[in-house]
């Protein structure tokens, strides 16, 4: 298991976007050299965790718990398939890891990795897809396609800051003893609600938006 590339964006014009002057960062690039990985601080005053990354729409992006986000290489590769052998570059989903050999979509809500020397990271949930996603791809019914998918990435947020390259290795530091994966989680929160009071097993690792759903949900039918 290994990051293939650490990927960022700059602020750049879309007319998909809600972030603010019509920018966003979703289009990001392999970077060269080392690149420092943090905790970018709450939601709504943090960005993104991987220094060099633009995140413009801080109310719906970035913050502690969405500070990286991770896409699987060989997920790519199957959209590239899918969608007739179109060429998905690494970053092409607005990864900021491009990953090999690691499951990142069926990975634990509190499964924890290091990544390299230093960082360790940990997976808070699956990616729900917005109108600046589906812009940056420009294919029709991407939101509907990439949901019925579900195959979502996860977010994560950083247990301990570190400088990453491409290539350094990826291992699995700890992995709860639950089954409530980002994948789940994202079906929970989008198109299968009655798997929200699974999600509770995942307890405080879960990102708190999805937390608060579930236990809304639960508590309304007694």
């Amino acid at each position: 298991m290994k990051l293939l590339t650490v990927n960022t964006g700059l602020p750049r014009p879309s007319a998909y976007t809600h972030g603010p002057g019509g920018l966003t960062g979703i289009d990001k690039r392999p970077a060269p050299g080392p690149v420092e990985v943090r905790d970018p601080g709450p939601k709504g005053t943090g960005g993104s965790g991987v220094a060099g990354d633009a995140v413009c729409d801080l109310r719906h992006h970035g913050g502690s718990d969405q500070a990286v986000y991770a896409f699987a290489r060989e997920e790519l590769d199957a959209w590239e398939r899918e969608l007739g052998g179109r060429t998905l570059a690494n970053g092409s989903f607005g990864e900021n890891f491009t990953t090999q050999g690691l499951d990142v979509s069926n990975a634990r809500i509190g499964e924890r990795w290091q990544v390299g020397g230093e960082l360790v990271l940990e997976v808070t949930s699956g990616r729900v897809p917005c109108r600046t996603f589906a812009g940056h791809l420009g294919e029709k019914g991407w939101v509907r396609r990439f949901t019925e998918e579900a195959v979502t990435g996860a977010y994560l947020r950083v247990i301990r800051p570190g400088v990453v390259r491409s290539g350094d290795p990826i291992e699995i530091v700890h992995r709860p003893d639950h089954e409530v994966t980002a994948a789940l989680q994202f079906r929970a929160v989008t198109t299968e609600r009655t798997l929200l009071p699974a999600l509770l097993a995942a307890g405080e690792a879960l990102h708190p938006e999805a937390l608060r759903k579930a236990r809304e949900y639960t508590a309304a039918r007694g």
